[in-house]
This record gives C-alpha cells, sequence and structure tokens, in this order.
C-alpha cells in the first residue's frame, strides 16, 4: 500500500488510498490470546487484504494523519493514521473531518436542530459552534483509526 501525501496543515496531513495494489499478510483467523500463549504458527496460512478490509468506497477514500492532542479522550493520538471515508453520511455523534474557516479539524459532531458542534474529546478543548457566518463543510467521515505506537 502506498501513501502519497496531498495536502499538509497544522491540524491534520492529507494522502491519497492507494488501493490498487494487493497485500496478502498472514492472518490468525481464531483470534489471538490475551492471556495464556498459543501455538499461533499453525494458523498463519490464511491471508488477508487490509485494503479490502478497511476501505469499503476507495475513490472518495483518504489517509489523514492526526496532529495534535485534541481528540485524545476518543483514541485518536498525535500520529495516528485515520481512514476517512468521504462519501458516507455525516450522522449526529459520529468523528468527522471537517472545514471550518479554512482550516481543517477532526472532531466528534453533535448534530442539533438548526446548529452543528464540533466536540473535542479533550476537556481542555471547548466546543466548536457551528453557525451561517462560518466557511464550513463536513469533509468526510473517520472510519478507522490506525494506531501509531
Amino acid at each position: 500500500m502506498r501513501i502519497i501525501n496531498l495536502h499538509k496543515t497544522k491540524t491534520i496531513e492529507f494522502y491519497s488510498a492507494e488501493t490498487t495494489s494487493k497485500l496478502d499478510l498472514p492472518f490468525v483467523e481464531n483470534g489471538i490470546s490475551a492471556g495464556f500463549p498459543s501455538p499461533a504458527d499453525d494458523f498463519l496460512d490464511i491471508s488477508i487484504d487490509l485494503n479490502k478490509e478497511l476501505i469499503q468506497n476507495p475513490s472518495v477514500t483518504f489517509y489523514g494523519r492526526v496532529k495534535g492532542d485534541s481528540m485524545v479522550d476518543a483514541g485518536l493520538s498525535d500520529g495516528d493514521l485515520l481512514i476517512i471515508d468521504k462519501s458516507l453520511e455525516p450522522t449526529d455523534n459520529k468523528i468527522a473531518v471537517c472545514f471550518i474557516d479554512g482550516e481543517f479539524t477532526v472532531k466528534r459532531i453533535k448534530i442539533e436542530k438548526d446548529i452543528i458542534w464540533l466536540i473535542a474529546e479533550n476537556r481542555n478543548y471547548k466546543p466548536i459552534k457551528v453557525t451561517s457566518e462560518n466557511d464550513f463543510i463536513i469533509w468526510g467521515i473517520v472510519t478507522t483509526v490506525i494506531k501509531s505506537v
């Protein structure tokens, strides 16, 4: 899987999703024990293609790398890679990549009757109320987080 950098801001970096390549990796189908060890080598004859597993709509899917700590309580840490699907309908309580007043941000969206709130998952950040005066678009919905360790 090749990643091409498309755009870089202070809050998120965007990459295209290269899905034409196929990379079959060994896969332990019966799960991995979090308790006592099990002989996993007996189950490594099955393979998995992460493109097929993680990307449902390749032509409208992008990657974004998290910058900052506003979403740490939702499990999104600085350096994590997000898979973002632009074709999904924004619904209440989803985590979305939004463009507001010239900047990208990743936040949980709260949709009320006539108001959209962008909610950080860190007490150090206040919610952002989106009004008609804002230049605003919900750019895509986060479908997967790949943790940076």
